[in-house]
């Protein structure tokens, strides 16, 4: 029995071990068209692989899941972050889950996730063709209706097509495809294919004073886009050319449909005191006031700022540095905290965020089985991860969704051989 795997990043390579330890007569093979396997998992959380979370401070599966919420939540009964905990502690990966419950191997080194991967697949047997490109996935009995000795389907993978090799069982797990002629391989299958954008980006404010603030985080900030009810919440990082941080984006996450179709221009709101009313914040400030009545407003501010931002906030405020808090009038005193807490900047544009690229879009879920993740169309073929309309906010969340998809996936195909 021969199975392809087609994408040789988090899901495959997860999904080609759990394959060949379910069955290890089959044939297996992972078909890379990069020159080296799970080249994304190897920079994600910076280079020490950020490979799931503990889910500790989750207040829904839909808050961290835009796209795909119903699946995962369905999909991780079957095979949780818990299980993915005690899966590479099996294997020798001692894994550690820091405040922000996000769970990294001990080592803060994402080479130890990658050649735990590699020594396993190696090792049971698992066959690799890197450089290898799928053009184009046609059914076997496609045009003569009947299977034939060679395989179920046949995947070509040279531009002329004399370049071709066949498989009983087929499972796509080829990440995120940006653009949707990417997704042509599949035509002929019967797919929905919803039309990919961007997930998981910065937000540029070019030519905004803001910039000028370059490095300077705040904790704790609620983010939304004007005209909608997309928000996030979370610490909030200024950069040279605009905004990010996880509360950033979380709101390119939710937003990444509206923001694409908007040509990434839009109206942003930041509240710099997270989810606080405009009332609790106006107490926060009267008590800050009354303590300091004869000291400047530059000298004296909440402790979520730092020396920077609050000059910068004084001015979008009107105020000058130099005048007391005492001689705050209650017109200032309201502007003041209608700023804090309803700040708008113009979004022109998007920044890729480092080399962890995600993609919105990809296989319709219509178009396979929740439970089994086989296309409803075309038997035996599969799919798992990103190329499906699945994705997920930063916090080892996606890894989880590829490591999940990756197990249900190999284990409904191997029970289907």
């Amino acid at each position: 029995m021969r199975v392809a795997i087609i994408g040789g990043g988090a899901a495959g390579c997860f999904a080609a071990i759990s394959v060949k330890r379910r069955c290890p007569e089959a044939e297996v093979t992972v078909y890379e068209s990069d020159e080296k396997l799970l080249s994304k998992v190897a920079v994600t959380g910076g280079g020490r692989c950020n490979l799931t979370n503990s889910f500790a401070k989750v207040k829904s599966i839909e808050s961290v899941y835009p796209r795909g919420a119903r699946l995962m939540k369905r999909l991780l009964m079957q095979f949780s972050h818990e299980d993915t905990f005690r899966w590479f502690e099996s294997e020798g990966v001692r894994l550690v889950v820091q405040e922000d419950c996000c769970v990294f191997p001990k080592s803060q080194n994402a080479m130890e996730i990658v050649d735990t991967l590699v020594s396993l697949m190696r090792g049971l047997g698992v066959c690799v063709k890197t450089g290898h490109r799928l053009r184009r996935l046609v059914r076997a009995d496609e045009g003569n209706g009947s299977v034939g000795s060679e395989g179920n389907f046949k995947l070509v993978f040279s531009e002329n097509g004399d370049y071709c090799r066949h498989a009983d069982k087929v499972l796509v797990a080829m990440g995120g495809i940006p653009k949707l002629k990417g997704f042509s391989f599949l035509d002929g299958i019967g797919l929905e294919i919803v039309s990919p954008v961007p997930s998981l980006f910065g937000l540029c404010l070019p030519n905004q004073a803001i910039t000028e603030m370059t490095g300077t985080v705040v904790n704790d900030v609620s983010v939304s886009i004007r005209g909608t009810k997309l928000r996030a919440e979370g610490p909030l990082l200024i950069t040279h050319w605009g905004m990010s941080g996880p509360a950033i984006l979380r709101l390119s996450s939710y937003g990444a449909r509206f923001l694409a179709e908007s040509e990434y221009k839009a109206d942003i709101a930041v509240n710099w005191f997270g989810e606080s009313s405009e009332s609790e914040v106006a107490e926060q400030l009267a008590r800050l006031s009354s303590a300091n009545l004869q000291k400047q407003l530059s000298s004296v501010y909440p402790n979520r700022f730092n020396s920077r931002l609050w000059q910068h906030l004084l001015q979008r405020c009107g105020l000058r540095p130099e005048q007391r808090w005492a001689e705050l009038g209650s017109k200032s005193r309201n502007k003041m905290v209608a700023t804090m807490t309803n700040d708008i900047y113009h979004v022109d544009g998007k920044n890729r965020f480092k080399e962890e690229f995600v993609t919105c879009g990809g296989v319709s879920l219509r178009s396979v089985s929740q439970s089994t993740l086989e296309a409803k169309a075309c038997p035996g073929l599969y799919f798992a991860g990103e190329v499906l309309d699945v994705d997920a906010v930063t916090g080892g969340f996606n890894l989880q969704a590829a490591w999940t998809m990756g197990e249900v996936a190999a284990s409904n195909l191997v029970d289907s051989l």
